[in-house]
């Protein structure tokens, strides 16, 4: 049984029973790749099937000594995990030489955020005189107003647009289904934007039902987006590492400070356990901290 076949029956389990987006498909074929060529430099002879636990354990060990931090090492030895998962679940083996395998204790790291007026600086930055300034102003109207990550975004097609109830219809991690709302702010530059500039653009075929688009009239690409916010947040001065993922930590975060119900967060943000929405409570706390000893006069 070679590697590259079980990878190969592996990446169609993925697409087709486990409904993964192309990106988290990429992530686990790379990882169990890494487990493959690794091995095969050691012992070309070995195949899925006859690994060991302590096959497994050497890989990780080298990962560690890598200085691979241990967020990415943790992701790797899921993937691995996953892969063996699969070869039990068609009966390829009895044993999960994986199952023992430990993977590295994660601190949890609070994301970084933007506060309301470093966003404000950041939308004031963008030119509104060129068609790019009245998309990217729409583009970052929504990912603060509505928390969408960047993959919903450029995703996002016309028919997903309830304008008039003030809601998006969104397809998240597994296909499953959301339905955001809009602000009142996002709403009115995203109008601006399909009215009064994509109306007017060359659309390419294939692309007609997607909201953003680039030059060329495709829809645009998570780079670009990053690329587009990256250069925003340099000319609003801003030092922090700022990711269209920054846009909706900050949603979240915002959230949770006014006061929303945790529940409707986790609905909003599309996660599946509400323990990955928890975090904000900590981010929350953490401010609270900070108020605490700038203000208080026995900090």
């Amino acid at each position: 049984m070679s590697w590259r076949k079980e990878i190969k029956a592996f990446e169609y389990y993925l697409k087709i029973e486990r409904s993964l987006s192309p990106n988290s498909i990429l992530a686990y074929i790379q990882d169990v790749e890494k487990l493959a060529a690794y091995l095969e430099k050691r012992d070309a002879e070995l195949s899925p099937l006859d690994v060991k636990l302590q096959h497994l354990r050497y890989f990780v060990n080298d990962l560690a000594s890598l200085e691979i931090s241990e967020f990415t090492q943790a992701r790797i030895i899921s993937g691995i995990k996953a892969f063996y998962k699969f070869l039990i679940y068609e009966d390829k083996m009895e044993e999960n030489p994986a199952m023992l395998l430990e993977a590295p204790k994660l601190t949890r790291k609070l994301p970084d955020t933007l506060n309301y007026l470093e966003i404000e600086k950041m939308l004031e930055t963008i030119e509104l005189g060129s068609p790019e300034g009245h998309r990217n102003r729409a583009m970052l109207e929504i990912l603060y107003s509505s928390g969408l990550r960047v993959s919903e975004l450029v995703n996002l097609k016309i028919g997903h647009i309830y304008a008039d109830i003030g809601f998006l219809r969104i397809l998240g991690k597994g296909n499953k289904e959301r339905l955001v709302p809009i602000g009142s702010d996002a709403k009115k530059y995203l109008n601006i934007y399909l009215d009064d500039v994509r109306r007017q653009q060359t659309i390419a075929r294939g692309h007609e039902e997607y909201v953003f688009l680039n030059r060329r009239g495709k829809k645009l690409t998570r780079v670009m987006v990053f690329l587009v916010i990256k250069k925003l947040a340099g000319q609003a001065g801003i030092r922090k590492k700022v990711s269209p993922h920054t846009f909706r930590h900050s949603f979240a975060t915002h959230l949770i400070e006014g006061g929303a119900d945790l529940r409707a967060v986790q609905e909003m943000l599309g996660h599946e356990s509400i323990t990955t929405t928890e975090i904000y409570t900590h981010l929350d706390r953490e401010y609270l901290r900070q108020v605490l000893n700038t203000f208080h006069p026995r900090k």
